[in-house]
Formats: C-alpha cells, sequence, structure tokens
C-alpha cells in the first residue's frame, strides 16, 4: 500500500506561533493598562489621600457625635430622674457649661464602668473579655487620674481623687478586676450625685431683662406707634397705661398715674406721677395713663446698676464645699501614711485595701443622696431650696433678717385709722369713699371698700363719674360730688385742706401711710389712713424663731416710725430703717463681722444685694423676679410659716449627715485595721464597704419617710 504523508503540521506550526505572539502580545498590553491604571490610582490616591482620610475621620467623628447625643438624651429621660433631675425644671437656674460637659463625661464613664463589670465576670469563663474589662476601666479611670494630676501638681494637696488613683491603678496592675469594676460605678454614682445637688440656680440680675416687652408704645407726631423695643434710645417718648410694666428709666411728661415701685424701692403703696416726676424700670402702672421721656435704657438704667453690683458680689455658697466632700478629702492623708505602712508590714494586698477602704467615697456617695431627700422632702412641702448647700449653711444660722415692705407685710392696705373734722361721722367719710370707688379695683380702692364691709355700711350706687386719672375721682350722690383722691388732686379741685390735715399729712408720710382725702362738693369732711397688712403669720413665726434661740431683725427702707411699729407688734428689738438696697448688704456684712451667721429673707429687686451677701437666702414666689432668681429657696406657698418647717429640716439634715459620716468611718476603721493585721483582704474589704453603703443608704432614706406627710406650716 501506498504511503501518504501529510503537510498539515508543517503548514500548522507557524499559525500556532504567530497566534502564540498574538496571545503574548495582548497579554503584555493588557498588563501594561492594568499597571498603568494601577499606577493612576495609586498616584491619584496618594494625591487625595489626605483629603480622603480627613473626610473619613470628619464622618466617623460625627456618627460617634451622633451616637453620643442619642446616649446622653437617653441618660437625661430615664436615667437622671433616678438623680432626682427633674428638680432641675422648677428651678430657674442655667447650667453652667463647664459643669455640662463635665456630666456628659460623667455619663460615659459610668457606662463604660457597667460595661468593665459585665466584661470582668465574662472573664471567668472567657479569659479573653479581660481586654474589655481593662479597655473601658481605663477609658473611665481617665477621669479620676486627670483629676488626681491637678490636685498634685496643680492645686498641691491631697485630694480624694489621688486617693482614688492610686487604689484603681494597684487593683489593676494586681489583677482584681471585678472589685475594681465595681469601686467605679459606685465612685462615679458618687460623683453624679454630688454634682446633681449642686447649684444649678445661678442667674445675673442682667436677666431679669429677659421678659422686657417685645413692642412699646412710641408718642411721636401726636400720634401713637407701636415700635420694637429694642429700637427705644434715650429721648423717645412712651406711652403707658394700666397693668404696663415700665421697661425704661424716665419722666413723665404728660398725664399722670398711680405706680407701684415696692418690687424696686420699697414703698408699700403705689406712687402718685405726674408731669415732671421720675419713673423707674420694672415698676408697673396701677391706674392712669402717662406718656415718660426716655432718659435711661437697658444696662443704664437703675436695675440693670443693680445687677452689675451683684455681679460683682462675691459669691459666699460659691465657697461652701459640703461636708462630705470636706471629710473625704480629711481622711486622704492618713489613708495613704497607713498604706505605705502595710506594705512592708502585710504586703500587696493590704495596701491596696487600705487604699479602697473608701471612707470618703462612702460619704461622698451617701452624703448627696441623703441631701436631695432632704431637698425632695422640702420641696414636697412647698419649700423649693435651689441649691443644696443651702440647708447645710442653714443650720449655722443665728440670726435672721426680714426685710420688712413686702416681707412681713403683705401688699394689701388696711385701714388704719379714720380722720374727720368736726360733726362728721366716720361711717359717712366711709361710706362717701366708697362710694365713689366702688368699682375700682386697684389696692386702695379695696383697701377702702374692705373697711365699709368690715362696719357693716350699706354703700349706695353713685354716677357722673368724673375720673382724674392718678389723683382722685369724682363721682355725684344724692346731688353732691363726692371726690375722693390725694392732697394733690384735693387742690386742683380747689378743695381747701385746713392745718390739721396739712399736719397730719406729714405725719402719714413719716409713718409711709398712705391719707386718701374725702371731699363733699368743695368741703373736706376728712381721710382715710391706710397702712400695709402685717401678715397674720409673722407673730407666731418670729415667737418660733425665738424658741429656736435664733435672733431676729428688721431692715426696711421706710422711715424709723412704720418700722419701729412692726418690730414692736413682733417683739423685735433690733431694727435698722431708711436703708437703700446697698445699705441693706452693708448691715448684712455687718453682722457676718460680729461673727453671726445670717439668713436673709426679702422680696424686692432692693433686696437682692442682701441676699447675695448672706449665707442663706429666702425669698417667697410671687416676689420680683430678681429676689425669687438670686434667693438660694423659694417658698411656694408665698407665706413665712414654712419657715421654722425649713429650720426643722436643716437640723434633721445635720444629725443625718452625722450619722452617715459615723457610719462610714466605723466601716474605714474596721477595714484598715483588718489590713493591718492581714486579716481583711481586697475582697473582704469590697464586702464591708458595700455593707456600710447599704446602711448609709438607709440613713440616706430616711427624710423620705420621715418629712413626707408633714404638714406645711408651724410644727
Amino acid at each position: 500500500m501506498p504511503t501518504y504523508t501529510s503537510d498539515l503540521p508543517k503548514m500548522a506550526a507557524p499559525a500556532r506561533a504567530a497566534r502564540a505572539r498574538l496571545k503574548a502580545q495582548s497579554l503584555d498590553a493588557g498588563i501594561r493598562r492594568i499597571r498603568s491604571r494601577l499606577e493612576e490610582s495609586w498616584l491619584e490616591t496618594r494625591q487625595a489621600g489626605p483629603l480622603f482620610y480627613r473626610r473619613e475621620a470628619g464622618r466617623t467623628r460625627a456618627l460617634l457625635a451622633g451616637i453620643d447625643e442619642r446616649f446622653q438624651k437617653l441618660v437625661a429621660e430615664k436615667v437622671d430622674p433616678v438623680f432626682g433631675r427633674y428638680r432641675d425644671e422648677l428651678a430657674s437656674a442655667d447650667a453652667d457649661p463647664a459643669t455640662g460637659a463635665y456630666e456628659r463625661q460623667l455619663n460615659r464613664c459610668i457606662a463604660a464602668a457597667a460595661v468593665s463589670i459585665t466584661a470582668a465576670v465574662g472573664a471567668i469563663v472567657y479569659p479573653p473579655l479581660v481586654i474589655v474589662t481593662l479597655g473601658t476601666a481605663l477609658y473611665s479611670t481617665g477621669v479620676i487620674f486627670r483629676n488626681g494630676y491637678q490636685a498634685i501638681v496643680r492645686e498641691r494637696r491631697l485630694r480624694m481623687d489621688v486617693m482614688g488613683s492610686l487604689y484603681f491603678i494597684g487593683l489593676f496592675c494586681g489583677g482584681y478586676l471585678i472589685p475594681g469594676a465595681f469601686s467605679l460605678v459606685a465612685y462615679y454614682i458618687g460623683e453624679k450625685l454630688v454634682l446633681v445637688t449642686q447649684d444649678r440656680s445661678r442667674k445675673t440680675m442682667s436677666e431679669v431683662f429677659r421678659q422686657q416687652p417685645k413692642t412699646v408704645w412710641k408718642h411721636a407726631g401726636g400720634a401713637d406707634i407701636e415700635v420694637p423695643f429694642e429700637s427705644v434710645r434715650a429721648g423717645d417718648s412712651l406711652v403707658f397705661q394700666a397693668g404696663d410694666v415700665i421697661p425704661v428709666d424716665g419722666i413723665v411728661i404728660e398725664g399722670a398715674a398711680m405706680v407701684d415701685q415696692h418690687l424696686l424701692t420699697g414703698e408699700s403703696e403705689p406712687v402718685e406721677k405726674g408731669a415732671g416726676d421720675p419713673v423707674l424700670t420694672a415698676t408697673m402702672m396701677v391706674s392712669g395713663r402717662a406718656v415718660v421721656r426716655v432718659e435711661k435704657t437697658g444696662e443704664e438704667t437703675v436695675a440693670a446698676q443693680i445687677g452689675a453690683i451683684l455681679n460683682k458680689t462675691a459669691s459666699y455658697q460659691a465657697s461652701v464645699v459640703s461636708k462630705g466632700e470636706r471629710l473625704a478629702d480629711r481622711s486622704v492623708a492618713p489613708s495613704l501614711a497607713l498604706a505605705l505602712v502595710a506594705l512592708p508590714l502585710s504586703g500587696y494586698q493590704s495596701m491596696v485595701t487600705i487604699l479602697g477602704s473608701a471612707i470618703g467615697l462612702n460619704i461622698r456617695l451617701t452624703a448627696p443622696i441623703a441631701l436631695l431627700n432632704f431637698l425632695n422632702a422640702s420641696a414636697t412641702q412647698g419649700i423649693l431650696v435651689k441649691d443644696g448647700r443651702s440647708l447645710e449653711l442653714l443650720r449655722d444660722v443665728d440670726t435672721v433678717v426680714f426685710d420688712k415692705t413686702g416681707t412681713l407685710t403683705l401688699d394689701e392696705l388696711q385701714a388704719a385709722q379714720v380722720h374727720t373734722l368736726p360733726g362728721i361721722d366716720a361711717d359717712t367719710v366711709v361710706m362717701q369713699a366708697a362710694a365713689a370707688e366702688h368699682r375700682q379695683t386697684h389696692p386702695i380702692a379695696k383697701a377702702i371698700l374692705t373697711e365699709a364691709r368690715r362696719r357693716g355700711l350699706t354703700v349706695p350706687e353713685a354716677d357722673n363719674a368724673d375720673y382724674r386719672v392718678g389723683f382722685g375721682l369724682s363721682v355725684r350722690l344724692d346731688g353732691h360730688w363726692i371726690r375722693v383722691g390725694s392732697a394733690r388732686f384735693m387742690a386742683d379741685e380747689q378743695v381747701p385742706i385746713p392745718d390739721s390735715f396739712q399736719e397730719l399729712l406729714m405725719t402719714s408720710r413719716e409713718e409711709a401711710n398712705s391719707l386718701v382725702m374725702v371731699a363733699v362738693d368743695s368741703v373736706l369732711h376728712g381721710a382715710i389712713e391706710l397702712r400695709p397688712t402685717l401678715r397674720p403669720e409673722a407673730h407666731l413665726v418670729v415667737t418660733e424663731l425665738r424658741r429656736r434661740k435664733l435672733d431676729v431683725c428688721i431692715v426696711s427702707g421706710d422711715h424709723e416710725q412704720p418700722t419701729r411699729r412692726i418690730a414692736a407688734k413682733l417683739g423685735i428689738s433690733r431694727y435698722f430703717y431708711d436703708t437703700l438696697p446697698a445699705g441693706k448688704a452693708a448691715i448684712v456684712k455687718e453682722l457676718q463681722r460680729e461673727g453671726r451667721s445670717v439668713c436673709f429673707v426679702g422680696d424686692g429687686i432692693n433686696d437682692t444685694i442682701a441676699l447675695k451677701s448672706a449665707h442663706v437666702s429666702i425669698s417667697l414666689r410671687g416676689s420680683s423676679t430678681a429676689a425669687t432668681d438670686t434667693a438660694q429657696i423659694v417658698f411656694m406657698s408665698q407665706s413665712l410659716s414654712q419657715l421654722p418647717l425649713l429650720f426643722d429640716l436643716a437640723r434633721d439634715l445635720e444629725n443625718n449627715m452625722n450619722a452617715g459620716a459615723f457610719a462610714a468611718i466605723s466601716q474605714g476603721v474596721v477595714i484598715i485595721g483588718g489590713a493591718m493585721f492581714g486579716v481583711v483582704g481586697i475582697v473582704g474589704g469590697t464586702v464591708i464597704w458595700l455593707a456600710s453603703l447599704f446602711a448609709g443608704l438607709g440613713l440616706a432614706m430616711r427624710p423620705v419617710r420621715k418629712h413626707a406627710q408633714s404638714e406645711i406650716g408651724v410644727r
């Protein structure tokens, strides 16, 4: 058979080689393209890297900030009420921004310490959780270490934070994770409670003007135009009517009015204001209509100047440290000394146990809880204690100073005496005045109508009222004109005033009383003398204070006669009169220089400097905004009858805190003594401390049970 030889392999070989070369070339081109792209991407990343990383870091920070904000909101809504934070809604105080930032950090530390406890317990079963325990513990102890560093380096004194720092270092270096985590939680709870009970009511007097009206009526071109208050300048003319609060200092250039200015000046009754008379900011128009030329606005007004004085006055309460903190700091030096002695005698564990004896920590935890419960107990009695330290300070008070007008007396006026001319009956004068005033609502009208009812008089209906705004009014009754008003009004009506009544006018002014003239036609019939009403509870309150061995004083801007009269009624021998606002503060400081601890009770803007200067300051709800903002304590029932109860609360607080301090010191002695002899270790010391803590908490809860059912008033 013939043999056939194929030429296909010879023909296919070059083709395969060509295809292989093409593939290799294509692969090389692809690799070059990939390499080029990688190089371009690397160059782009290298150029845009910092921006990229900054952008990503910003996003991470924003994410963490959002998580933290939600966490802080959760704490504020769910956890803070447990600490009594709901009280902040009652107080008119703004939190310090620095304090707010510190508290937010405390919230984070409490959460981290709680995680540390869980991880430490879990590490018994799953050892890698030790890393979580140490990480969260190190984060939590950051605040303690920072405070300890500040105490040693900057303040150069031993504080509880120094011993706390050494204690936690000893715990974690020795591997005592669970006791360390529990101690961290307890430490930060104590810090949180101390922070909550501190003063959050630090408004300055300038904040009184936050409630200034948004608009006022400006008199220009013969018309009244409503303009924004911030546009008012000196020289403008503003129109005010009954019920308006005057937000400027100025001069009345037209009209007449009765102005209530007792919150600013201490004067008990409305004052007549006519053309040429000055008016002051923060006073109120009781009746009438007046055009006022503006002289001072804003920071130049009298009330704002009083605020400036207050801002410069050193706050006594800011320099007071709570008893718990003082005892805590005093325990540091001896505890450190004993810990150093225990190291060579009993070993490392004994040293750490003594460092954790926590005498100070226990007091710092239980004392604020006790204080908070006393604050809550006082709140149930209608006593708003805005500064927790004021209850501690109240225990040392030996002198109570009352402002007279508005504090010992009511804003209401009462008829002190009816003066008549010969042949005129007193009931007739009161009936005539009541007939003229029966449709009026100002304090003078109320006092006259009350006196008519007390006398059992039937008040006839008058007509044709001719009301002269501010000074008095005329009404027609049985064919005669009954005129009731001030001496100025009688002069305007051409009603002559006898010399005997001229002397009476001078006497009434000296006694800070109002004299309301009553005339028929053009003949004066008599006058009704009105004086402030003494609070019905004042005498009993003063008696109760004296029973507690407290000295009582009165200070007033009124003349000597009315001040002496009130003091005599209350059995008070020491009083001060004709006193300006700064003078009231000077009296408080003079009493303090005598070695007295002073509690000042006041209600007006003119009392605020004295309120700020006193060791303890008290005001009543319904007083001026300045007084209630400045005072550490506010009686919500608007009655002085709560004052003796307040002193009882302060006494009970002292006894409670002394008992808590004894319990804390006792457990410290037991732990330190046991550690020195090697019979109490870290775990045993922690158990003893917890037992003492529960006992301290039981003492701290006593005011809730004791005062929850107490009745408001003098006991």
